[in-house]
C-alpha cells in the first residue's frame, strides 16, 4: 500500500494545511491528501532525477509508462490535493467510505501498472474519477456523472471516458470486499498514528446492490447544491 511515512524525507516541502477536524471535514480527507501529496512528490523527484542522468548521457527524457495518459493535463492544476478533495466532498456530499474505497482503486492502479506513476499531471482527475466510481458502488443516492464533472473541473464527455478508462485499468473489478476495506481502513489509521494524530477514520460502509452495473446515467434524485466552477488544465 502506499505511505506517508514511506515517502516523508523525499519530494518538496509543502505549506502546513488546516486539517478536515477544523472544518468539519472527514478526517480521512486529511491523511489521503497527505499520502498523495508525498506521493506525487517523491515520483516527480524520481522523474528529475533520471531526466537529469539521462541529460548527462545526452539521452531523451524518462518516459514513464502509458497507463494513465488518459489522466494526464496538460500542466498541474492551481489547485491543491487537500481543497480538491474538500471540493469534491463539499459539492458532492458523498459518504466518507468513498475517499477510503477511491484510495483502493489508485493503489490497485499503483501495483497492476508499476510503471505508470501518480503525478501532479495525472493525480486530480484520478481522484475525481476513482471517488466518483466508488460513490456509485457505495451510496445509494448520488449525484450522476455531470455533477462530479462540474465539481472535479473537467467536461462531462471527458469524465465519462476517464470513468471507462478506469474501469478497463482495473479489470472492471471495483467491487471492494468489507475485509479489504476494513484493510485500508487500519493502514490510514496507521499513517494517521504515524503522523501523530491516532485517530480513527469513518468506517460507515453500506454498500448498494452490485448487481446494478455503473452507468453514467445514475443520479441522485435531489438537486446538487450550487456549485462554484474550477476548470482542471
Amino acid at each position: 500500500m502506499l505511505t506517508a511515512s514511506e515517502y516523508s524525507n523525499n519530494g518538496r516541502q509543502h505549506q502546513p494545511v488546516t486539517r478536515p477536524a477544523e472544518l468539519n471535514l472527514p478526517r480521512v480527507l486529511w491523511i489521503l491528501s497527505s499520502i498523495l501529496e508525498k506521493l506525487v512528490a517523491r515520483n516527480e523527484k524520481l522523474v528529475d532525477e533520471l531526466n537529469q542522468q539521462l541529460n548527462k548521457l545526452s539521452s531523451d527524457s524518462v518516459r514513464v509508462g502509458k497507463s494513465l495518459n488518459a489522466f494526464h493535463g496538460v500542466r498541474a492544476p492551481g489547485i491543491s490535493i487537500p481543497k480538491y478533495l474538500e471540493r469534491i466532498y463539499k459539492y458532492t456530499n458523498c459518504s466518507p467510505s468513498c475517499f477510503v474505497v477511491g484510495y483502493v482503486y489508485i493503489d490497485m492502479l499503483t501495483h497492476k501498472h508499476p510503471d505508470s506513476l501518480v503525478l501532479s499531471l495525472n493525480v486530480h482527475r484520478l481522484l475525481v474519477t476513482c471517488v466518483m466510481v466508488a460513490s456509485k458502488m457505495l451510496d445509494d443516492e448520488h449525484y450522476n456523472n455531470a455533477v462530479y464533472a462540474r465539481v472535479g473541473g473537467v467536461s462531462n464527455a471527458e469524465l465519462n471516458k476517464l470513468e471507462l478508462e478506469l474501469l478497463f485499468l482495473l479489470d472492471f473489478k471495483v467491487v471492494v470486499s468489507s475485509r479489504v476495506f476494513e484493510s485500508y481502513c487500519l493502514h490510514l489509521e496507521k499513517e494517521m498514528f504515524v503522523n501523530g494524530t491516532g485517530l480513527k477514520i469513518e468506517r460507515t460502509l453500506s454498500p448498494k446492490s452490485f448487481e446494478n452495473e455503473i452507468s453514467v446515467e445514475d443520479k441522485k434524485s435531489s438537486s446538487p447544491p450550487p456549485i462554484v466552477d474550477y476548470g482542471l488544465t
